[in-house]
């Protein structure tokens, strides 16, 4: 068993090499280990319907019908800036909504990872560490699933893409980061504070509807938007919106910046992990 003599856990490395690489370790060091997880995960969720993945297509569609009867026929709500067409309002609030739906799965789900898992916590070799990449990751590809669900939507509607939209991927990337953080964060308070995950759903709830999902905050009263743009998703669905719906490069600046303060949460999220999993033996 030869395998085993190497922790996973990087021993023999300083804490603060530790520090540095380990957030990213599951991209690197255990790469195939957090494949194999990621895959599992996505898997297990289909496990038994009729559908199976396929549901990572149609509850997208679905989400969107509904949102449009709710904001556009029932509500009238019409978007600045489109031209009042039902199929364009359609397509700028999907937007919104998939980038909500990435994060909201991220915050739903992390209290739990522990706690859930409770059988690898005593497992000294197992890298527990890569459980919030891969809720993280597992989020990314219904992510990716849903943008392909609107990239067709909107050909068929609309237009052609715009060529804008291959800068997708760029855009997220520092949300994704941020939601390593947050993970990391949540899934360890989970296991000391139980009442974490039910917290949660209010939380992503209010994140929707205090952010540009669906409601443009450039019509909000000026006491109010501030707190529309403190949201840490608002910056990301304009975005999102600026290369695939209205074929314009991003904010690079903005951009840039949040990648940052999202890669100062990722570590300091990490480090919180670190830190904190010495006594989930104990309370699990």
């Amino acid at each position: 068993m030869s395998g085993q003599i190497v922790r996973i856990t990087p021993a023999g490395r300083s804490e603060r090499d530790n520090l540095l690489t380990g957030p990213f370790s599951a991209l690197g060091l255990h790469r195939s280990l957090t494949r194999e997880m990621t895959q599992r995960d996505i898997r297990g969720r289909y496990r038994g319907a009729s559908f199976g993945l396929l549901w990572s297509l149609i509850s997208p569609f679905m989400m969107l019908c509904v949102y449009t009867l709710a904001f556009g026929y029932i509500l009238k709500s019409r978007w600045p800036g489109a031209s009042g067409n039902m199929a364009e309002f359609a397509m700028i609030l999907f937007a919104g909504l998939i980038v909500h739906g990435f994060f909201a799965e991220v915050l739903t789900r992390s209290p739990n990872l522990i706690v859930g898992n409770s059988n690898l916590v005593k497992r000294i070799i197992f890298p527990l560490h890569l459980l919030p990449w891969t809720a993280v990751l597992s989020a990314l590809f219904h992510l990716a699933a849903n943008a392909m669900v609107y990239l067709v939507i909107s050909t068929l509607l609309l237009r052609d893409p715009h060529w804008t939209a291959i800068l997708l991927p760029v855009v997220v990337l520092p949300l994704v980061m941020l939601a390593v953080g947050v993970s990391w964060i949540l899934s360890a308070l989970g296991v000391y504070l139980r009442d974490v995950s039910q917290v949660m759903g209010v939380v992503s709830t209010a994140m929707l509807f205090l952010s540009s999902a669906i409601i443009p905050v450039s019509t909000l009263p000026a006491q109010f938007q501030f707190v529309f743009k403190i949201n840490p998703l608002t910056f990301i669905i304009d975005q999102v919106r600026e290369v695939a719906f209205w074929g314009r490069l991003p904010d690079w600046s903005g951009l840039g910046l949040y990648a940052l303060l999202a890669l100062g949460v990722m570590y300091a999220g990490f480090a919180f992990f670190e830190k904190t999993r010495r006594g989930f033996a104990d309370v699990l």
